[in-house]
């Protein structure tokens, strides 16, 4: 057997953010994978610090512009209880109406560029075509298709009137209708069944042991959701299916997505149908007393954590983030042995990274106090041993 190492990025066609990959490889096949993150660190964690609580919603967003609802709901939620700051319950819908538009934008935009890195363009401009009535909605509603700044401390900073709500409606059920004709694509097209079925498997176990979120962990056969599992605003009120797929390969990851953006639509429009009237915040509450809180939701790549400590004022003590991309990088490393070199672009597609978001991060050994990346090897010998990175 003859190991090369061929070294994956940092600039490359098959991402838009700089991340390396070093793959050890004998002839196509993949032995292992070592990630390197870091090279879009920008220190935001530390910011946090130097910024009012009000200042951090918007800086929050800026961790991932995608999921950019995701961390102002998280930011806003950690900041709430820490406050102890009731929220109306109209603003509770708003804020799951404006969450779920954000999981459309987020997984219509993978699933299209995905279709294009496996040369299906006209897939990939039919769904980047839906994406951007999804992204007019966002506007509609925000005033902007992307950084929306909707979420505040308290509620929101917009309502919907019945007009803009019998356009949302009129959108997504024609949207609705050509998305139960691209999952029959999805599942019987060879140009996608063939490069993504049977290929990057992570089985059940593999899945729990490397602590995998979201989608990738739905795409395992295991059945978890924070919308579900730990209801935060008015999801515990709302019915919606939690999908999963037991094939555990990349194809049963990309197709979570596509039946969650059917799920998405329908959680929409029960809640337009069912949104209260009443007042959409309370009065800004701009200094916290001492306290510790901890927030998570289900953003559109998984679930994801926000810890804050304040020692009252006006500024938070501390404020870690854990975002879903961080918790995945592992479990894509064991995604990657065994496989061809031509299917490491959609084995990584398949968790949907983000790499902006995950660079505030490194593995720390508890033991030593060095950091360091571990090899897919590695990770598999230490978790094995049962030790803690």
């Amino acid at each position: 057997m003859s190991i090369i190492e061929l070294i994956f990025g940092p600039q490359h066609p098959a991402l838009h953010e700089p991340e390396m990959f070093r793959f050890h490889v004998d002839g196509e096949k993949v032995i292992e994978a070592i990630p390197r993150i870091g090279y879009v660190h920008r220190g935001i964690e530390k910011l946090f610090e130097q910024k009012t609580h009000v200042q951090n919603i918007y800086l929050s967003e800026r961790i991932c512009g995608i999921c950019n609802v995701a961390h102002t709901l998280t930011y806003v939620n950690v900041i709430e209880r820490a406050g102890d700051i009731d929220v109306p319950p109209r603003a509770k819908y708003l804020r799951v109406i404006v969450a779920e538009l954000n999981r459309l934008h987020s997984h219509m935009l993978l699933l299209g560029a995905v279709a294009e890195l496996m040369g299906f363009t006209t897939l990939f401009m039919l769904i980047w075509r839906d994406r951007e009535k999804i992204m007019d909605l966002v506007e509609l509603i925000t005033g902007n298709r992307v950084i929306s700044a909707y979420n505040t401390i308290g509620g929101v900073r917009r309502d919907i009137d019945s007009d803009k709500a019998d356009k949302i409606r009129k959108v997504l059920l024609k949207v609705e209708e050509e998305w139960k004709e691209y999952k029959k694509t999805w599942m019987e097209d060879p140009t996608i069944t063939r490069r993504t079925m049977g290929v990057g498997i992570l089985k059940p176990r593999d899945a729990l042991k490397y602590c995998v979120v979201g989608p990738v962990l739905r795409g395992s056969g295991v059945k978890s959701d924070v919308r579900k599992d730990d209801p935060y605003e008015v999801y515990g009120d709302i019915p919606f299916n939690v999908v999963t797929y037991d094939t555990c390969d990349s194809w049963a990851r990309y197709m979570v997505r596509v039946d969650e953006i059917l799920e998405s639509i329908n959680i929409i429009l029960y809640a337009l149908d069912n949104l209260p009237q009443g007042e959409i915040r309370r009065p800004l509450v701009r200094r916290l007393p001492e306290a510790e809180a901890f927030a998570k939701t289900e953003a559109p790549r998984g679930e994801l954590v926000y810890h804050l400590y304040s020692k009252g004022g006006f500024k938070p003590y501390r404020l870690k983030v854990r975002t879903p991309t961080f918790a995945n990088i592992l479990g894509a490393t064991i995604m990657f042995k065994g496989e061809r070199i031509a299917d490491i672009p959609v084995i990584l597609g398949s968790i949907d990274p983000c790499f902006a978001c995950e660079d505030r991060h490194t593995i720390v050994d508890l033991r030593s106090g060095k950091s360091f990346m571990l090899s897919s090897r590695e990770i598999t010998r230490k978790f094995s041993r049962g030790s803690k990175p």
